[in-house]
């Protein structure tokens, strides 16, 4: 299958390269969707990380023996675990929690996430210093952005924290949009 690399050995360490970092990425990706209980991606995913391992990479270490292929081995499994990150970044797969503690009117921001269709829950809390007043909404997480704006709108020194969630049922949320509604003809 790569009987060019010994007519010409010096595409072997780029070769190496960029498999281990399609493998790597596709493991990282792997293993995010595990975390969130996606029990029909994950394996796909595994499936095709195991056989790039199995007839790219075997094949290659095979003709692999200097110092330039290993360093272009760990350089690749490290570019790997980055661009498997990048593209789980992109891809904003999942749900989070958003909590937000702010001193001011809290029913207010419940009513600024309402208008742009994200269900809120508001609470009241005490602080160290002071009370606090508490709101909740659970998203989408490419909608964080989103509510972010939200938020620094609402009140420019809003404390939050964001929790992923694995499971969620019933509620509030958004229409979402599908992949292929973007290019519809006529919108």
């Amino acid at each position: 299958m790569f009987e060019f690399l010994d007519q010409y050995p010096y595409l072997l360490p780029f070769v190496i390269f960029f498999g281990r970092i399609v493998d790597v990425s596709l493991g990282t990706l792997r293993i995010i969707f595990v975390s969130k209980g996606e029990k029909y991606k994950a394996p796909l995913i595994g499936f095709f990380e195991v056989l790039i391992w199995i007839v790219v990479i075997s094949e290659i270490l095979s003709k692999a023996h200097g110092i330039l292929a290993y360093i272009s081995y760990a350089a690749g499994y490290a570019t790997g675990n980055y661009v498997g990150i990048i593209i789980e970044q992109r891809i904003a797969f999942g749900i989070i929690l958003c909590r937000v503690y702010t001193r001011k009117k809290g029913a207010e921001l419940v009513s600024m996430l309402s208008k742009q269709n994200f269900g809120a829950t508001f609470l009241q809390g005490s602080g160290s210093i002071e009370k606090v007043e508490i709101v909740e909404t659970v998203i989408e997480r490419k909608e964080l952005k989103k509510v972010e704006q939200i938020l620094t709108e609402f009140d420019p020194e809003v404390f939050y924290v964001v929790e992923d969630v694995r499971v969620k049922q019933k509620g509030i949320f958004p229409e979402a949009e599908s992949m292929l509604s973007r290019w519809r003809l006529g919108k």
